[in-house]
Formats: structure tokens, sequence, C-alpha cells
């Protein structure tokens, strides 16, 4: 018996906001420091070459979620380009290890912020919010992305509140006298910065909660992605000006820094905001993997069992379940710097793939709702290419 349908409550607006508060939440609050230590006084350059090396992916994506508007989107789109049932199935865990291990990444760096403002133990600050964002998502898609929704909008006006923070301080003596690019610490830099673009793909995976989703997802995909590099650019440049190097790479909290330089208030309200932001990265991530188990659940027979929802909430209860203790246990056990270069060098490696299956496709069929130029596909399996070949790089050097 077929499980109800997933229902389509999303437009546009709700759409776009999810796109930003994932990659927002899922970077910015956690990795300044790391791209800083990797890229120097250069890190804002770092931010926008990750977001130069998203692009055209994020554009495939755009096309692809036209032409094939389903919840398990990269598995689709490999499947009916590539003509490959295994590697679909593959692409599609690929995304759900992803996003558990994206979520795990940002819900530690959130719980580093949390403790800092409440007296609680790190392992029960963990498990609490992991379990309570996961009750959410089996409540409702609307009522997921709502909350999503006023995360974002608390995120946006925190980092308007850093990037005042920034370029009101007195700037400091090595940000006046700036130093040649090395490129090799810039690119390394950027692979990892790539990272906190990561969300725009998770939109794809809603489009079967969509309502037209051969024009409202495209849209809410571009739109994200220029929203996301803006504010990247703006806060790692106002994190560099205000903030030496070596204390942006030190620490676990270097927005914190940022605001201290400006602000005599306290930066519990930061600390606040942060928080918020590590709360809405997980929340997308666990809606949008349990979709993608939802459904390879319906194209492959030994994961059937995810393809069901709730009769009341609508929403994939089993899946969704599952993959909040997935995330819950990768954050209690592994490091923020592993996760995220994890997740990093998996999606890279799908982006790669998904470019190959729309190559394919124009060439079978070149029309489509939302169209890109020929070359775009190129472009993006070259990018993912060329970050992955620097992430490898930047391990081994380490």
């Amino acid at each position: 018996m077929e499980p109800a349908p997933l229902k389509r409550n999303l437009g546009l607006g709700l759409l776009t906001m999810y796109g930003v508060g994932v990659m927002v939440g899922a970077g910015i609050y956690v990795l300044v420091g790391a791209v800083a230590a990797e890229a120097g006084i250069w890190a804002p350059l770092a931010f926008v070459l990750a977001g130069v090396i998203a692009a055209p992916s994020a554009l495939s994506y755009a096309e692809l979620s036209s032409r094939i508007p389903e919840a398990s989107g990269e598995a689709a789109y490999v499947e009916k380009g590539l003509n490959s049932h295994l590697l679909a199935v593959l692409i599609g865990l690929a995304i759900v290890v992803a996003g558990t291990v994206s979520a795990a990444a940002v819900l530690r760096g959130g719980v580093g912020y949390l403790t800092a403002l409440v007296d609680i133990p790190t392992t029960w600050a963990i498990i609490g919010l992991g379990m309570a964002l996961t009750v959410v998502a089996v409540i409702g898609v609307l009522e997921s992305l709502a909350l999503v929704a006023i995360f974002t909008v608390i995120e946006i006006l925190g980092l308007a509140a850093v990037i005042w923070a920034g370029f009101t301080a007195p700037p400091v003596a090595e940000f006046a006298d700036l130093p040649s690019i090395y490129w090799p610490g810039v690119a390394g830099a950027a692979a990892l910065a790539f990272f906190a673009f990561i969300g725009f793909e998770d939109m794809v995976n809603m489009a079967e909660e969509a309502r037209d989703p051969t024009r409202v997802v495209p849209r809410a995909i571009l739109i994200a992605l220029v929203v996301t590099t803006v504010l990247y650019a703006l806060v790692s440049l106002a994190a560099i000006r205000a903030v030496p190097v070596d204390a942006l790479a030190g620490s676990d909290r270097p927005l914190v820094l940022v605001w201290e330089a400006a602000f005599l208030m306290s930066p519990a309200a930061l600390g606040a905001i942060a928080v918020v932001a590590a709360l809405n990265g997980v929340l997308a991530q666990i809606v949008m993997a349990a979709r993608v188990l939802f459904g390879l659940g319906r194209r492959e027979k030994l994961l059937s069992i995810f393809y069901r929802t709730h009769s009341r909430f609508g929403t994939p209860v089993l899946a969704t379940v599952l993959l909040g203790i997935a995330v819950v246990a990768a954050a209690l056990t592994l490091p923020v710097s592993d996760l995220a270069q994890v997740t990093s060098t998996v999606l890279l490696i799908v982006f790669a793939v998904v470019n190959i299956a729309l190559i394919a496709l124009k060439r079978k069929d070149p029309k489509a709702p939302f169209r890109t130029a020929n070359w775009v596909p190129w472009l993006g399996l070259f990018a993912a290419l060329l970050a992955l070949a620097a992430s490898f790089l930047t391990g081994a050097m380490h």
C-alpha cells in the first residue's frame, strides 16, 4: 500500500529561508577561526572562492530540481541521468551520511556556545537538544520550517551585529599591512569554507513538499546562495579586520572575539544567537536527510521500511527518529573539524556525480522548466574535483 504523500505546504519564502538557515547554521559561527588558520588575513577571499565553487553546482541542482522534483533528489538525478540504480542508492545514502555528520558538527559547535552561557554538561546538552529537534521534525514539515524561518531571522540579525562590530572596532595592525596571497593556504581554506555553503543541495529534497516545485525550488536555491555568500564575505572581513588572525584561529568561539572588539556589553547575546544558528542547522539537516531516506525507500526494496509517513503528521517518522539518534551519537564522539572535513569530502564527490548526471540528461533531452547553459555542469564538475583535490592536499600537509 502506498503511504500518504508528503504535504505540499512550502512556498518560495519558507524554502528560501530554509536554504539560508541551513547554510548559515552549518558554518559561519564555527568555521571562521578554522578558515583564518589556513588562509590568514585572506579568509574572506577563501569564503568567496568557496561560493564560486558552489555556484555552478547550485545552478545544476536548480535545473535538476525542475526536471525531477523528488524527495530523494540526488538519487533520482543519478538514476535517470546515468542509468545506474546501485550508484543512485549509494549517492542517496552518501547524502544521508553527509546530512547526519553535518548536523552533528553544528550541534557540537552550538553546544560549545551554550555551555559557555549555561553551566550544563556537554553530553546532556547534546542529547537534550538533539532529541528536542527530532521531535519538532516528527511533528510536521510546516512547523519545522516555520521554526527554521524564525531561527534564520535571528541568525541574520546576529551576523549583522557582528559585521557592525567588526567594521566599527579599531583595525588590527596586520589588516593594514596586507601580505601577498598564499594561494595553497587560500585553496585549502576554500575547501574547508565550502562546508559553510552546505545546504543548497538539501533544498531539492524538499521538492515533494513545495508548491509548484519546478518554479519555486530553482529560485529558492539561487536566492539562498547569493544571500549566504554576501553574509559570509562581510562576516569574515569584519572578523579579520577587528581580531588578530592567531586569536581567531585559536578560538572555538571566534565571532565572540569580534563582538568583544566593539561592544562593552556581555557577548552572551551573541552566544545565544550562535546556539539558535546551530539548532537551525541541525533541524534543517534532520528534516532533509529523513526525506532522502523516504525517497530511497520508494526506489530500493531493502530500504522500503523508510517509505512510510505518519497518518496525522504526514512526516517520515521512522527515518526522522533514526537520524536524530545518529546525529546525537556522532556529535558525542567526533570533533567538529573532522566532522566538517568528512562532510565536505562526501558532498564534493556527490556534486561531481550529480553534475555528470546533468550532462547526460542534457544530451538526452535539452528541454527543462529551468535551464542552465550546457557548460554549467562541466564547470560544476571541474570546481568540485578541484576543491576535492585541494581538500586532500590540505589533509596530507597536516
